[in-house]
C-alpha cells in the first residue's frame, strides 16, 4: 500500500515523485509504461534524430484522417520512457507568454495567473546565464543552458530576422517574448537534462538522489490499464508488466501524469467520461464527465526548407562524415561539438499583424534540411536549412477518444486542425513572414533553391494548399482534461477530477488553452504547483 500512486513517469510524473517523496513518511509509487531513459541517444542532444524512429521509447501515435489536411494521418511522437517527452524533445526552454496564464485565471482558475505561477518557474530553475533575477531562478534542478556550439547558420537566422524588423531577444522568458534569438536549452554539460535527470537524479540536501529514497518505488515497463475505484473514490491502479496484470493501491491519491493523450485515455478506459463513448465500447461507467478527451489543442506547423550553396550546416550524408566523426570525439571527450545541438537551435516569436498585443507565431530554425520529422532521411543527406512556423493560439479543437476497450490499443486522436478558419489565416501570414526572413540579406552567401513550399507557390491559395498538404505537429498537444469551472472542465483549479475523490490530473492535459510556446517547461511548472496543492491538502500522515 502506498500513499500516492503516480501514473506516468514523464515530465510531470518525475516532478511529483521527487517532491512527494521528500517526506520520508510518504510512500510513493511511480508507474512508467516505457523503459528507463538509459539510452545513449536520449543523453546525446542530437540523438533526437534517432528518438523519432525509436519503437521502444516513442509511442509513435498516429491521428485519424484529418479532414482539413487532405485526409492525412499525422505522425504524433510522444516520449515513452522515464522523463517522457523531455527525453525525446528538442529541449527548447520557453514558458509561453504571461498573457497565457492571466487568461487561465480569467477563465475562473484562481491561483493560475502569471503572478501566481512565476514563483514556481523560478523555484525549479537553474539558469546558467545570468542566474537569478526578477524572472529567473538559480540553484534548482531544472537546468537552462546556452547552446555550447551553435551552428553558423543559426546565428545567421537571428541576423536575418533582425533585418526583417524583429528585435533581437536573448531571453524569451524575460520581460518580453517577442523577437529572435538562439534558444536556451534544457541541457547540462552538453548533455540532455531531461526531467528524470533533473528531478529523480539530482542529489538533495542529504546528498542522496530521489530515485534512491526507500519510500519511492519506480516501476518501468508498467502499462496502466485502469484506475481502481471504490464507489467514487480512486483507490489504486491496475497495470500490465511483461504480460502480467498487477494492481497497486493508494491510500491518499491517484495522480494522473500520462500526458494529453494518456491521461484522458486512461480515464475513459476506467469508466470516467462521456456515457455515450463508454457504452459504445462496453465500458461500465463510473462517473459521467463529458469533457474527458475533449478540448484537444496543438500547434500545427508549416516547414520551409531551403538548399544551401555552402556546407556550413549539418547533414546526414557522406560529405559530413569526417565532421561527424570529429563531432563524436568532441562530444565524448568534452561535451562539445555538433552532437550537442538540439537541432532547433534558433527561433523566435513574432506578430503577423502590427495591431496584435502579443506574438501569434513561433519559429524554430534548423541548420539542416528536414522533412516529416526527420523520418525522410534522404532529405537530410544534402546541405541546407529549415524553418518551422506555427500558429501559437489555435481556435481549432479536437479530441482524444477510444478505438477499443483494449487498454493496450492506441487511442483515437482527432486534432481537427484548421477547423477554425482564423488558424489558416495566421498560418498563411506566418509562412509569408518566414519567407521574408529566409530572403533577407544575411542568408545571401548560403541561399540555394527553395524546396518547400517551392518557388512556384506564391498566392495565398497556393500557400493554403501547401499548408494543407504538408503541415505537421510541432509536438504540443494539451487540453484534454481541462482545468476550469464550466461544465466541460475535467479538473477544478486544484486539479482534482470533478465529482470524484482521491484522483487528480497534473500534466499538459489540464491546460484550458494552449500556451504560446514549447510545453515542457509549463508542464513542469504544473507539476511543481500540483505538489504544493497535494501537500497542503494532506499536511500530515493519517495512515
Amino acid at each position: 500500500m502506498y500513499h500516492y500512486v503516480i501514473v506516468g513517469g514523464g515530465s510531470a510524473g518525475c516532478v511529483l515523485a521527487a517532491r512527494l517523496s521528500e517526506d520520508p513518511d510518504m510512500r510513493v509509487c511511480l508507474l512508467e509504461a516505457g523503459p528507463p531513459d538509459d539510452s545513449f541517444f536520449v543523453r546525446m542532444p542530437f540523438g533526437i534524430v534517432a528518438m523519432m524512429r525509436s519503437r521502444t521509447r516513442n509511442w509513435r501515435f498516429s491521428t485519424e484522417p484529418e479532414p482539413n489536411l487532405g485526409g492525412r494521418r499525422l505522425f504524433w511522437p510522444r516520449g515513452r520512457t522515464l522523463g517522457g517527452s523531455s527525453s525525446v524533445n528538442a529541449m527548447c526552454y520557453t514558458r509561453g507568454h504571461r498573457a497565457d496564464y492571466d487568461h487561465w485565471a480569467a477563465l475562473g482558475n484562481a491561483g493560475w495567473s502569471y503572478a501566481d505561477v512565476l514563483p514556481y518557474f523560478k523555484s525549479f530553475e537553474n539558469r546558467e546565464r545570468g542566474g537569478a533575477d526578477a524572472f529567473h531562478g538559480s540553484g534548482g534542478p531544472y537546468n537552462a543552458a546556452e547552446l555550447r556550439d551553435p551552428n553558423l547558420l543559426s546565428r545567421i537566422f537571428v541576423e536575418a530576422a533582425v533585418q526583417t524588423g524583429l528585435p533581437r531577444n536573448d531571453d524569451f522568458n524575460g520581460a518580453t517574448q517577442e523577437g529572435a534569438g538562439l534558444y536556451e536549452v534544457t541541457q547540462k554539460g552538453g548533455e540532455r537534462w531531461n526531467n528524470a535527470r533533473a528531478f529523480l537524479r539530482t542529489p538533495g540536501p542529504d546528498g542522496t538522489t530521489p530515485e534512491r529514497r526507500p519510500n519511492l518505488t519506480i516501476i518501468t515497463g508498467a502499462h496502466a490499464t485502469r484506475i481502481l475505484f471504490e464507489g467514487r473514490r480512486a483507490v489504486g491502479v491496475a497495470y500490465r508488466r511483461k504480460g502480467t496484470d498487477t494492481t497497486v493501491r493508494a491510500s491518499r491519491e491517484v495522480l494522473l501524469c500520462a500526458g494529453a493523450i494518456g491521461s484522458p485515455h486512461l480515464l475513459l478506459l476506467s469508466g470516467v467520461g462521456p456515457g455515450e463513448e463508454l457504452r459504445r465500447h462496453g465500458i461500465p461507467q463510473v462517473h459521467e464527465l463529458s469533457g474527458v478527451g475533449k478540448n484537444l489543442q496543438d500547434h500545427l506547423d508549416a516547414l520551409l526548407v531551403q538548399k544551401a550553396t555552402t556546407r556550413a550546416g549539418y547533414s546526414l550524408g557522406p560529405l559530413f562524415l569526417w565532421r561527424g566523426i570529429k563531432g563524436l570525439v568532441a562530444y565524448l571527450a568534452r561535451g562539445r561539438g555538433p552532437l550537442t545541438s538540439n537541432a532547433a537551435e534558433a527561433g523566435g516569436f513574432a506578430r503577423t499583424r502590427p495591431e496584435l498585443d502579443i506574438p501569434d507565431v513561433q519559429y524554430h530554425f534548423l541548420p539542416v534540411m528536414q522533412e516529416r520529422h526527420g523520418l525522410a532521411l534522404r532529405r537530410s543527406m544534402g546541405f541546407g536549412y529549415s524553418l518551422h512556423v506555427c500558429a501559437l493560439r489555435p481556435g481549432s479543437r479536437g479530441e482524444v477518444g477510444l478505438k477499443s476497450a483494449d487498454p493496450m490499443a492506441a487511442p483515437r486522436i482527432q486534432p481537427n486542425y484548421l477547423s477554425d478558419p482564423e488558424d489558416l489565416k495566421t498560418m498563411i501570414a506566418g509562412v509569408r513572414a518566414a519567407r521574408r526572413i529566409l530572403a533577407a540579406p544575411a542568408f545571401a552567401p548560403h541561399r540555394g533553391e527553395e524546396i518547400f513550399p517551392g518557388a512556384h507557390v506564391r498566392s495565398d491559395r497556393e500557400i493554403e494548399d501547401f499548408i494543407r498538404q504538408r503541415s505537421e505537429t510541432i509536438y504540443h498537444p494539451v487540453g484534454t482534461c481541462k482545468m476550469g469551472v464550466d461544465d466541460m472542465a475535467v479538473v477544478d483549479p486544484q486539479l482534482r477530477v470533478r465529482g470524484l475523490e482521491g484522483l487528480r490530473v497534473a500534466d499538459a492535459s489540464i491546460m484550458p488553452t494552449l500556451i504560446g510556446g514549447n510545453t515542457n517547461t509549463p508542464t513542469t511548472m504544473i507539476a511543481e504547483k500540483a505538489a504544493d496543492m497535494i501537500r497542503q491538502a494532506n499536511p500530515r500522515p493519517r495512515d
